[in-house]
């Protein structure tokens, strides 16, 4: 019986899974083992990869491919010491073989090892018949070590022997990235398009590269042959819609994100999307519909969240906006743009103690914006927190040390407190900064414009400045 190659290495699969089930024992050659490991491996099946490994080696022990194999479980499971040395016996015997070198190099990158890697692959490069493959690894050495000169080099090498592998090509445009090459990545691609002129990654990586640039119109042709080369490529339709937005044609722009939603399933992003672009157009109605798909079909989707409590905020429902940063909360308790919104919510709402634990929270999460600190204060003095808003506003100090909000606050909630002595130091330090800002004192603490001490201050600070 004469069988295609597909068909061989299933009836081969078919044949050692029989044999597990029933535990009788087959026999196969090395090659079909190595079919079979090699199966197991790219669908990640690990266990059954390591039983073919073990089994393919009782019936063949001499075999050098299986027992690189058994390396590759090794290193897998982090036994680098195990797989360092059957290497080093694999070594003594085939010298010219360049896995041994490949494995070898993996494990000096796994112990963190980059240039040892390096050289242990530069040593595979000279012997190997696939070039393609020890370039990508060299590549990938020079991305750990943050050397992306040579992490370029290695990957355009890649693309020269293969231009279909698109993992190197998104690593070339990574590392242009990482070295600000905008116009460079733009040269580059498009002589990679003139060899490849239906390339839709490329076409979809040069479009981004334009929008880096600004060059919205160019990125736009750019994502339209992308859609030309491959209609269903989603990506490509999404980046279109964004550079449309750019160029505010949110029609077309809602347009470009509704064929997604048609190819394949609707993603969050594309939802929010054509709400924020009906919102742009006027259509609050419809905008709050798809901020609502939003969130149901990724509830985990912040942006989702913030643009329904948006939406209610911005025509005064509070409460509405309020039940929906609760629900968002719920979700996500870690999220600081949350309680800084539901902070801000129940401000408005007059629900002081409730924003007060918001705006904690925000502080908490490590948003330090200055208004942050402020606003909290604030409210604490409102309710009379007068120790709570000093030490609120001592932290604030080590972040905004020559803040003469700061300081006319602090003036104020010690004279508040009696401790007319640290009242007094805040004052100056507060006057000799932004005397301006002496309103704070008018607006939070009148009652101490009829202070003697804090009168004469004032005097003696105006008199000096006279």
């Amino acid at each position: 019986m004469n069988l295609l190659p597909n068909e061989h290495n299933n009836f081969s699969l078919t044949r050692f899974e029989s044999m597990l089930k029933t535990n009788s024992v087959l026999f196969f050659d090395a090659d079909q083992f190595e079919e079979i490991i090699h199966h197991y491996l790219e669908i990640g099946k690990i266990s059954l990869a390591k039983k073919a490994t073990k089994l393919g080696l009782e019936q063949h022990p001499t075999s050098t491919n299986l027992k690189l194999f058994q390396v590759e479980m090794f290193i897998f499971e982090n036994e680098l010491d195990t797989a360092e040395a059957l290497l080093e016996e694999l070594y003594q015997i085939e010298q010219s073989n360049e896995e041994i070198y490949i494995q070898k190099a993996n494990i000096l990158s796994r112990r963190d090892d980059h240039e040892g890697a390096i050289k242990l692959l530069e040593r595979a490069l000279e012997i190997t018949l696939d070039e393609a493959d020890v370039l990508s690894l060299l590549g990938m050495e020079y991305l750990f070590l943050e050397d992306f000169e040579n992490a370029k080099c290695n990957f355009m090498k890649c693309l020269e022997s293969d231009d279909s592998d698109y993992s190197a090509l998104y690593n070339v445009i990574y590392c242009f990235e990482c070295l600000e090459q905008t116009e460079e990545a733009i040269d580059y691609l498009n002589i990679f398009l003139n060899n490849n002129p239906y390339c839709e990654v490329a076409w979809h990586q040069v479009g981004k590269q334009y929008c880096i640039a600004k060059k919205y119109k160019k990125a736009l042709a750019a994502f339209d042959f992308a859609i030309i080369s491959d209609d269903s490529f989603v990506g490509a339709y999404l980046e279109k819609g964004k550079v449309l937005e750019k160029l505010n044609r949110f029609a077309d722009a809602i347009e470009s994100y509704t064929i997604t939603l048609g190819i394949d399933d609707p993603t969050s992003f594309a939802l929010l999307r054509i709400g924020k672009c009906y919102e742009k157009l006027g259509n609050s109605e419809l905008s709050l519909q798809y901020f609502t798909k939003c969130v149901e079909e990724d509830p985990l989707l912040d942006k989702g969240w913030i643009a329904i409590t948006d939406y209610y905020y911005k025509r005064k429902d509070f409460e509405k906006a309020l039940y929906y940063i609760d629900k968002a909360i719920s979700i996500d308790s870690e999220n600081v743009h949350y309680w800084k919104r539901y902070a801000k919510i129940n401000k408005r709402l007059q629900w002081f103690e409730e924003a007060e634990v918001g705006f904690r929270r925000t502080i908490e999460l490590g948003n330090y914006e200055l208004e942050t600190w402020l606003t909290r204060a604030d409210i604490l003095t409102k309710l009379g927190e007068y120790e709570a808003a000093i030490s609120n506003l001592a932290q604030a100090n080590e972040f905004y040390p020559e803040c003469a909000e700061i300081q006319f606050r602090l003036a104020g909630l010690f004279y508040m407190t009696t401790d007319t002595n640290s009242g007094s130091f805040h004052l100056k330090n507060a006057l000799d900064i932004e005397p301006e800002f002496f309103m704070i004192i008018e607006e939070l603490f009148p009652s101490l414009l009829t202070s003697k001490s804090v009168k004469e201050i004032v005097k003696n600070h105006k008199k000096a400045t006279l």
